[in-house]
């Protein structure tokens, strides 16, 4: 029997349709699942009559591989990715790739990496963002490791990545050594986190003030997706709108419980940020957004006790409303995309990754969960200046936020008076205000830790570092 291009171990929804897309450009695949079961049913269901072979062990799946074998898994993080990688290294030649499509902590990559390394194998973390749609018609990929390994599964990952409809490019490129591809798809999910908390508060900013029905906000947010806001989470929030509950005939959304949970990638998204010393506080703020909804019973107690203001009529007509949110939405949206890439920046520096911040906004346009019309320009903007300190900065995002920033102070003012949370937003704003101040009160925080912990200043006058005797 004719040797398979591609294997596969891991068979849940992702790992199913990631091995149908590699199979629909080309590739023979071997498939392999610790459930014999799932297997079965996926050969005689979905891979029915396709160039897809099952395997009944690891080492059945090795020997039905051509070399240098080329593995894929697709298996919960942590100890399942060790232990696969643990009973298939055995069955290895010096030579053969193992890559980690999960979403592993990019530090186990890092580890991963080094301990293949030793034994001649070739390992990649390789981010798949995209959910079950992407993963069978095209996710984003941001595979990171040995590069001349990538060019073992190149033409494989160019053929099932997501291509941009603006010029038909491949939405995948090698993204650096080690972790790169785990981080960058880290910082991916932070993003995501932030984009989904901004979009809430819109939502809840425009729910609270103008009462708006659930048909209203599925026009708005359709009007929305037709210009700068265009992305798949615009997208598929406007149809959210149009589901309606069987039971109750009401819409289904007002009947969700207003729980967020999450699986991590924030979180760690926020960690690093705070140990690499990078801010990213509209990502932290969605992460802290979810926190606080999971804690419901507390809430609706505290509801109960704690007063906040009289809401009052908002003077502005509907119309002026809904377009300043749009306007303070972007506006954020960009804040929280420059928070990102510059946590991009800080790692590559830290890590000498090397990334190469406008292919990574390139890869992010199609497939991804964040894809968006805005990504179009991050990519322009780092392509016009590869060196570029901050996404603000740059003449066009400088310019798109000037024209937008009476609406975003506006509405972040309506929210405070109306007692409405938007921290996310909000916290957009700080950063902004606070990056572009020339000086900020660090003074006054720096005088006070020299004064409890004697931990020195340095002046605005003079060279050096100095200690002062405050009290005397």
């Amino acid at each position: 029997m004719a040797k398979q291009s591609f294997g596969m171990i891991g068979l849940g929804v992702m790992g199913q349709n990631f091995a149908l897309n590699v199979e629909r450009n080309g590739f023979g695949v071997a498939v392999y699942d610790i459930n014999e079961d799932t297997v079965k049913s996926y050969i005689s269901g979905k891979a029915a009559g396709k160039n897809v072979t099952a395997a009944t062990s690891l080492a059945d799946l090795v020997d039905q591989l051509e070399t240098p074998r080329r593995i894929m898994l697709l298996v919960p993080a942590g100890g399942p990715v060790d232990a696969v990688i643990g009973n298939l290294v055995p069955l290895l030649d010096k030579g053969d790739l193992i890559i980690d499509g999960g979403n592993s902590y990019f530090k186990d990559t890092e580890r991963r990496s080094r301990d293949l390394q030793e034994k001649g194998i070739n390992f990649f973390g390789m981010g798949v963002s995209g959910g079950e749609e992407g993963a069978l018609w095209g996710p984003s990929l941001m595979p990171g490791g040995n590069k001349e390994a990538y060019k073992e599964v190149e033409a494989i990952m160019i053929g099932v990545s997501a291509k941009a409809k603006e010029d038909d490019a491949p939405c995948v490129t090698y993204i650096g050594p080690g972790g790169a591809g785990h981080f960058v798809k880290m910082v991916h999910n932070g993003i995501e986190y932030g984009d989904m908390q901004l979009i809430a508060e819109a939502y809840d900013f425009l729910k609270r003030t103008l009462d708006l029905s659930a048909e209203e906000f599925h026009k708005i947010f359709h009007e929305w997706n037709q210009g700068e806001l265009s992305s798949f989470l615009i997208e598929i929030t406007a149809e959210i709108f149009t589901k309606v509950d069987d039971e109750t005939g009401k819409p289904l959304v007002d009947l969700v419980l207003d729980k967020a949970k999450q699986k991590g990638t924030g979180k760690w998204t926020s960690q690093i940020a705070l140990d690499m010393g990078a801010a990213i506080p509209t990502i932290t703020a969605a992460v802290d957004g979810r926190i606080i909804s999971s804690v419901k019973d507390e809430r609706v107690a505290a509801s109960k006790v704690l007063q906040g203001p009289t809401a009052g009529e908002v003077s502005e007509s509907r119309e002026t409303l809904i377009e300043a949110v749009r306007h303070a939405l972007y506006a954020s949206k960009i804040c929280s995309y420059a928070q990102g890439m510059s946590l991009l920046k800080t790692a590559s520096d830290e890590y000498d990754y090397d990334l190469n911040l406008a292919e990574i906004a390139r890869i992010w346009r199609a497939g991804c969960i964040i894809r968006a019309r805005l990504l179009n320009n991050i990519t322009k903007a780092y392509n016009r200046n590869p060196k570029l300190a901050n996404l603000l900065v740059d003449d066009e995002f400088n310019e798109a936020i000037q024209e937008r920033q009476a609406s975003w102070r506006m509405v972040l003012k309506l929210a405070i008076e109306n007692g409405i949370a938007m921290p996310a937003m909000g916290a957009s704003l700080a950063y902004y205000d606070a990056y572009r101040s020339e000086r900020v009160p660090a003074n006054l925080i720096q005088a006070q830790r020299d004064f409890f912990g004697a931990h020195t200043f340095q002046r605005v006058d003079k060279e050096g570092t100095f200690h002062a005797d405050w009290d005397a």
